[in-house]
């Protein structure tokens, strides 16, 4: 039942004690866990955890504003800096329970070899950049769909009445924008394609369990490296750490909106 709902039970039984816990109950959000790797934890957006050390959790993460607008009965924010799937499994997964009734997660893209392949396009020339998103082209189609259904069977197990909202990736930029310096076009494009690719795997592994994918791309359009307003940093050689993650920006513009919609 939505709030109004509650509300218009309350004043038809002039709220009595059932009407106040069921307008109450109505307006609780479940509890809610957030996992996952650097997109869901926040890096880039400032604002960190002192308590999170290289988790680096930001308190302008998507998964902080939609608790902050929501109030879920219980939030655990697990989501760390660097997460591949199996870090996931390990170290993330033990706030889980039969009462968890959200989950979110971002994951994959540190499996694929992410980090590598935007230094080795930075560094490198078009045929080396190329060469190397080929090989996580490969290990995305070949090899990932397997650890990420390994991850969500173990959050279903763990957390079977949960609605899970695993979240995707951003294309990084706008072609033919207005960068006048820095990665070649072709560099761009193929970081691009690699991009859709790991979003179509990731969602069609989410689809076969059940899950609910949540599409970023459609909130960062417009707000891509190279755009007039980009919601992504580029390579940022005073925090290496931050380049190729939202802003704090990107975090309530294009996260934020993406999980609320489909949580």
């Amino acid at each position: 039942m939505s709030v109004a709902g509650a509300l218009v039970l309350g004043s038809v039984v002039g709220l009595s004690g059932a009407g106040a816990a069921q307008a109450s109950e109505a307006a609780a959000a479940p509890a809610y866990v957030a996992l996952g790797d650097s997109y869901s934890s926040g890096v880039g957006a400032g604002s960190y955890d002192s308590g999170s050390g290289d988790c680096k959790r930001s308190t302008k993460a998507y998964p902080v504003l939609w608790a902050a607008a929501n109030s879920p009965s219980s939030f655990s924010f697990t989501a760390c800096s660097g997460a591949k799937t199996d870090d996931v499994l390990a170290k993330q997964l033990g706030p889980l329970n039969t009462g968890t009734g959200l989950v979110s997660l971002s994951v994959g893209g540190n499996d694929a070899g992410f980090a590598d392949v935007m230094t080795t396009c930075v560094l490198s020339t078009d045929s080396g950049c190329l060469d190397r998103i080929n090989q996580a082209r490969s290990y995305v189609s070949n090899t990932l769909p397997g650890k990420l259904n390994t991850t969500y069977d173990t959050i279903r197990a763990k957390a079977p009445n949960a609605r899970v909202v695993v979240l995707g990736y951003p294309r990084f930029y706008q072609l033919g924008g207005g960068c006048v310096a820095g990665l070649s076009e072709t560099k761009r494009a193929a970081i691009n394609s690699a991009s859709d690719l790991l979003n179509s795997v990731i969602a069609k592994q989410v689809a076969e369990n059940g899950f609910t994918f949540a599409d970023v791309r459609g909130t960062f359009t417009g707000h891509e490296i190279c755009s007039s307003n980009p919601w992504l940093h580029s390579v940022n050689w005073l925090n290496i750490g931050d380049s190729y993650h939202p802003t704090a920006s990107g975090q309530s513009g294009g996260y934020l909106p993406a999980f609320r919609s489909a949580a």
